[in-house]
This record gives C-alpha cells, sequence and structure tokens, in this order.
C-alpha cells in the first residue's frame, strides 16, 4: 500500500502549484531538528557527537517555525536528538499544525507515555517511532535492553489515546530478507500502526557503527528478496509504489536531495542531513547557493551507497505525479 491519500492529494496540488508558478526547486519535506540531545545512544546515528555546549541547546519557537515557514513545505518531520527533551516541542507542534503543516513526530518513544498529555490527536499529525528490528535487534541497535518493549507499549498507549502512529525501520548489512518482512509484519499485523517507512542504512560518518552499512546491490537484494514475499501490496508502507521499485533495483533514480532540506540549531544543512558540507543561515542560500547537480550516486563518492529516501524519494514522488499510469497505479496501492 503506499502513502495516505489525503498527504499524496495535499502534495499533488502543492506540486502543481509549483509547477504553475514555475518554481525548479522546492520542499517537500523539512527534517527539522531542534536539538542534538537524546537519552540514548544508538549505534547507528552520531547527533550526541556534538559538542557538550551545543547538546544542551534548544531551538526557540519562534527559530523553528520560522525555518519551516520560510521555505514552504508543506511537511515537517520533526527529529533529533530526541524531540521530547525539548520543553517546548508541544508548541512547536501546534503552531506547525496551526499554520496547515503536515507533522510527524520522530521519537525512540521512551519519554512517549511522559509526555503524551501534552499533545492532542490531529488529522495532519503522527508520531513516528523507530523500530528497527524486533525485541532483540531493535534492543542492540539502540544499545540498551527494555527499550523495544518500552516503545511499543508506548504504541499502544498512544493509540489508545487516538493518535496516529507510524513507525520508521533501518535496516542494516545484519539483516536478512526474512528480518525485513518479519518487523514489517509484526508492525502492520500485530501493533497495527497507521503506515511505516523503511530505509537502508547508510554510512552516516558520525556514527558509531561503521562497519554494519548496505551497498547498493545488498539493499536491492535484500529488498528484491523481502517483496518476493507477496507481502508488499499488504503492508502499509508510507512511500510510492516507485521508491519501493528503487529499493528492489527495477528503477533508477538521480538524487534531489534539495527536495527535502534539513535545518537545525547550525542552520540550513548542506547538502542533506546526511552529509555535512557546512551550513547556511536562510533556505534561499542553501537552495541558490549549493550545487546540486554534483551529489548523489556517480556525482559524489560519499554517495556511492546511498539509497536513502531524503535524496530519492522525492524523486519517485516527481516520477508518480509526472505520469497518469504510475498515479493510477500510486492510488491503486500496487
Amino acid at each position: 500500500m503506499a502513502m495516505p491519500l489525503r498527504q499524496s492529494i495535499r502534495l499533488a496540488a502543492y506540486l502543481a502549484k509549483q509547477k504553475i508558478k514555475g518554481v525548479e526547486k522546492f520542499p517537500l519535506l523539512v527534517e527539522l531538528e531542534p536539538l542534538f540531545a537524546c537519552n540514548l545512544k544508538c549505534a547507528g546515528c552520531g547527533k550526541i557527537a556534538q559538542p557538550a555546549s551545543l547538546l544542551k541547546q534548544r531551538m526557540p519557537v519562534e527559530q523553528a517555525v520560522g525555518a519551516i515557514e520560510e521555505s514552504g513545505a508543506p511537511m515537517v518531520s520533526i527529529a533529533g536528538g530526541e524531540p521530547l527533551m525539548h520543553p517546548q516541542i508541544d508548541e512547536i507542534v501546534r503552531q506547525l499544525l496551526d499554520r496547515g503543516k503536515i507533522v510527524f513526530l520522530c521519537t525512540n518513544a521512551v519519554l512517549l507515555p511522559k509526555h503524551l498529555h501534552r499533545f492532542t490527536p490531529h488529522k495532519n499529525f503522527a508520531w513516528m517511532v523507530h523500530i528497527d528490528g524486533l525485541r532483540e535487534r531493535h534492543d542492540e541497535s539502540v544499545a540498551k535492553d527494555g527499550v523495544f518493549d518500552q516503545a511499543v507499549a508506548a504504541i499502544q498507549l498512544a493509540q489508545q489515546k487516538g493518535f496516529r502512529v507510524n513507525t520508521n525501520t533501518t535496516f542494516f548489512d545484519t539483516d536478512t530478507p526474512q528480518d525485513v518482512v518479519d518487523v514489517l509484519d509484526y508492525l502492520n499485523d500485530e501493533l497495527g500502526v497507521d503506515n511505516m517507512q523503511i530505509s537502508p542504512g547508510y554510512a552516516y560518518e558520525k556514527a558509531p557503527d561503521q562497519e554494519h552499512w548496505l551497498g547498493v546491490e545488498q539493499t536491492k537484494e535484500l529488498f528484491r528478496k523481502a517483496f518476493s514475499s507477496g507481502r508488499r501490496r499488504k503492508w502499509r508502507l508510507n512511500h510510492s509504489p516507485l521508491f519501493l521499485d528503487f529499493l528492489e533495483g527495477k528503477v533508477d533514480f538521480d538524487c534531489t536531495a534539495w527536495a527535502i532540506p534539513s535545518y537545525s540549531l547550525l542552520g540550513w544543512q548542506r547538502p542533506c542531513y546526511l552529509l555535512d558540507d557546512g551550513y547556511v543561515e536562510t533556505y534561499r542560500e542553501l537552495i541558490e547557493d549549493t550545487d546540486w547537480s554534483a551529489f548523489g550516486r556517480g556525482r559524489d563518492e560519499r554517495c556511492a551507497n546511498c539509497m536513502a529516501h531524503c535524496g530519492y524519494e522525492p524523486s519517485a514522488v516527481f516520477a508518480t505525479l509526472g505520469s497518469l499510469r504510475e498515479t493510477i497505479r500510486a492510488a491503486a496501492g500496487s
């Protein structure tokens, strides 16, 4: 199954507006990081490697909301760090929703039960809980026992309170096709989350674990075999069919990292949240002063093994909405 219908219609209308206005580069979604601090030390993330002085900082509400308004993006994914450690995270979410944004709040869910009362269910709001495998695999990924069970309990609590709950799962070279099937079956059928997002692990240079990233051919083989189970159509995956085809190696795309820019305490990150070629103060500087043609597989050696959604999901969305056949296919969830 593809991304939710409301989200697809919203994106289609937004893209049509950009085309009419003649805008060449524009954001579909902004990765907003209002802090770098976290309560876990995950093997695949290096955010907490920032200096102690920076880990203590929290982005003001006005700055966070202003950056999204400046970009004009219809969707926002609030990450970190752990966003629930931000004392005004509920106010950031509320103001973004008041402005008509679709908001995903990423969390490891450990703190979710403590802070859930600060939020209200909304049609444009969803929790995005990181679940990197079933119990043993997930706890190994976050380097702490018991976190999987805490996350599952938090998901169930949020569902009981009427919230939409999505999940985000990263796969590494230690995962097998059956691992992919098992965790997605569990999230889809047993937990009944609203939508699931999947991603091949990319060699994020500051991550503690530098040994288990997937190469391009490994990624294609992993998802091709996992999807051959026939379950792909029943899973509530928050991806376009063409992006899933891309993961399997059936189609290829150029990177369009400009469509999912990243904004943090340091500013707009160039060119994406996985590479760090410096920061600029304004969204306009990011778009106009970055040589976007220099990034992506075959252009920058750092991108050689990247098949991450931040660069290639937008490409798949553009290809989908530019084709009547693919638009119908996406609507049908195939």
